[in-house]
């Protein structure tokens, strides 16, 4: 199917921003130490002829696309801004190579991401995003270019062309700990999302069928959400610890008032909310011909309820869990303040030392976390979609 005709100045309006955040604002920082924020280098100071003819290039095809939205010009804003995600990479890992290689660099030296980096960045993947929408590009088709930049973005990391970025030190000084980190931060929020599903779902369920309960019960659960974290994780460190210490064999079994119990208990507590709003609005969306029919076929109205309910209500209830896991993912860096581990230990390690790149270090692997999680959640919602119209 053809791309749209009518006018869409977008293109053009981003990248305009982009070249004015390009050459306006710090594209990198250089410092003797990782505890300064250093001088600011700008893109200017930096590029060659290539750089300059490919963001003049990209500039014009967003304007033509903008008046004339062809598969062509479209195309080749989509190529220019995938290929620039990584040619940013590439353009900063170089200057750091150039810097860490000229005479009387101190060793402690180090060169930094600035602001025009990270809001390059966002704004070629808004260009990207926004010429696939109008090209009608299919999920696979933004599966294979998203596949493809970060091919791109993990050969340069890996081929050692960056290794004298800041954020690359870090991590090289520290890549021990990572893995182990995330592995505990993706434990966190595993089981918290089991938990918030098995206790949604059943009060989901009773509000559905008893609305006094229901509205006694949404209060509560927006009251609950009101609640800063980190003050809903020192609530209940008094009574887990008071109970464990009551109950020895739930202190063997890790139950205390820090660590990993604490933490699950309450971000399960902030998940519960829009679960159960997703369940209710969810199940209430089931025509009455439907319940009518599955009452004609003898089914109990717990049969009806798994076999007839539910899976006509799994898009909306698929919507609700992919709130709270994107919501727990990010939750579960506070998590770390009352030792239950996780990516937000490198996180606030980074924030009490003042080293920015050592924050970035914790930040970027749960922002990457939150976006798998919620593609993951995308795809099941569409197949819950389609099962649900073909049913």
């Amino acid at each position: 199917m053809a791309p749209p005709s009518r006018l869409n100045p977008l293109l053009t309006s981003l990248s305009v921003l982009l070249t004015a955040v390009l050459f306006g604002l710090p594209f990198l920082r250089e410092a003797p130490n990782r505890l300064v924020s250093g001088q600011a280098v700008y893109v200017s100071s930096m590029v060659h002829g290539s750089v300059w003819l490919l963001l003049a290039v990209l500039g014009a095809a967003a304007l033509v696309a903008s008046f004339k939205p062809t598969r062509f010009w479209l195309a080749s804003v989509l190529a220019i801004s995938a290929a620039l995600i990584p040619g940013l990479l590439w353009l900063a890992a170089s200057h750091a190579n150039a810097t860490a290689t000229a005479p009387g660099t101190a060793s402690m030296a180090r060169t930094s991401f600035g602001s025009a980096f990270w809001l390059g960045l966002v704004l070629l993947a808004f260009l990207a995003s926004s010429a696939l929408q109008q090209l009608r590009a299919t999920p696979l088709q933004r599966t294979a270019l998203g596949t493809l930049v970060l091919f791109g973005l993990w050969a340069i990391l890996g081929s050692g062309v960056s290794d004298n970025l800041s954020l690359v030190k870090e991590y090289a000084q520290r890549a021990d700990d990572v893995a182990p980190l995330l592995v505990r931060h993706v434990q966190i929020v595993l089981l918290a999302l089991a938990f918030t599903v098995c206790f949604g779902l059943g009060l989901g369920w009773l509000a559905h069928v008893n609305a006094k309960c229901g509205r006694a019960m949404l209060p509560v659960l927006n009251i609950i959400q009101t609640i800063p974290s980190i003050a809903l994780f020192g609530l209940l460190m008094a009574p887990l610890s008071l109970l464990a210490a009551s109950v020895p064999a739930l202190g063997q079994a890790g139950i205390s008032g820090v660590g990993l119990a604490p933490a699950v208990i309450a971000l399960t507590l902030y998940g519960l909310l829009p679960l159960v709003r997703s369940v209710l609005a969810g199940l209430q969306q089931v025509s009455v011909p439907m319940r009518s029919a599955a009452t004609a076929l003898g089914l109990t109205p717990f049969q009806a309820l798994i076999y007839i309910e539910l899976p006509l209500a799994l898009p909306v209830v698929l919507g609700g869990v992919r709130t709270a896991a994107v919501a727990s993912v990010g939750l579960a860096a506070v998590a770390a303040l009352i030792g239950a581990g996780g990516l937000g230990s490198v996180l606030f390690e980074g924030l009490f030392s003042n080293a920015q790149d050592l924050v970035l270090l914790g930040v970027l692997p749960i922002v990457g976390l939150g976006m798998l999680v919620d593609a993951v959640f995308k795809v099941l919602i569409g197949l819950a979609r389609a099962r649900a119209h073909s049913s």
